[in-house]
């Protein structure tokens, strides 16, 4: 086993649950906010199973995955803008649980949690299928186009899987303010993507002839 990987996860995994806990009970100003509860249950449980399960079977993906370190300068902006919509929507969501300003009713927080938890398995999929993901825009030495199972309906399914995850988590929080200030998002993506698939032409050896085999981005029959 990779000590030094190991302990890079270990690392990153812990600082992400005590910043995200912050901002979520700091602003909530009370530790029984239970959807905010719920959230890091949902989210961390199963991100730490996938990490042992990476870290067993396919470590360079793992170590791909913790690489966050752009090149490309507008992804660099993308990433930026990204992490300010985080920050912002679980401090809101902490706010409006505190206040008590709109919060959903605990059906559609479970529902929402259940709609979070498909995507998170649409997520690890993705991961099964393409083993050359990497959180940085790039080409991979020996990187071969992948056009089966969820890449054969669009060209993003990372995307498209992430996308639906990170809305549903502001309604998880029981927060509809967060979720407005999430759909920022969706503008913020398809930069990324646009950007992706330039690198990716000019790149990649068969992605223009993927393009024309594929369509749609990022939701099938629409974009």
């Amino acid at each position: 086993m990779d000590k030094r990987l190991l302990i890079q996860s270990l690392t990153k995994f812990l600082l992400g649950a005590v910043i995200i806990g912050s901002l979520l009970f700091l602003s909530a100003g009370s530790l029984h906010y239970w959807q905010g509860w719920l959230l890091m249950g949902i989210l961390f449980i199963p991100m730490f199973c996938a990490g042992l399960v990476m870290m067993a079977k396919n470590p360079e993906l793992l170590r791909k995955r913790l690489n966050a370190k752009e090149e490309e300068k507008a992804q660099k902006t993308v990433v930026k803008l990204s992490g300010l919509l985080f920050i912002a929507a679980f401090i809101v969501a902490g706010l409006n649980w505190r206040f008590g300003w709109c919060v959903l009713p605990d059906w559609a927080v479970w529902a929402s949690a259940g709609l979070f938890l498909v995507c998170y398995l649409l997520y690890a999929e993705v991961l099964r299928e393409n083993t050359y993901l990497s959180r940085t825009i790039e080409v991979q030495d020996n990187q071969k186009v992948i056009d089966t199972g969820l890449y054969g309906i669009v060209r993003h399914p990372m995307y498209m899987a992430t996308t639906v995850l990170f809305l549903a988590m502001t309604l998880v929080l029981a927060s509809p303010y967060s979720f407005l200030i999430m759909l920022l998002y969706i503008p913020l993506v398809a930069v990324r993507i646009n950007n992706e698939e330039m690198v990716l032409e000019e790149g990649l050896d068969g992605y223009k002839e993927y393009k024309d085999k594929v369509k749609y981005r990022l939701i099938p029959f629409i974009w």
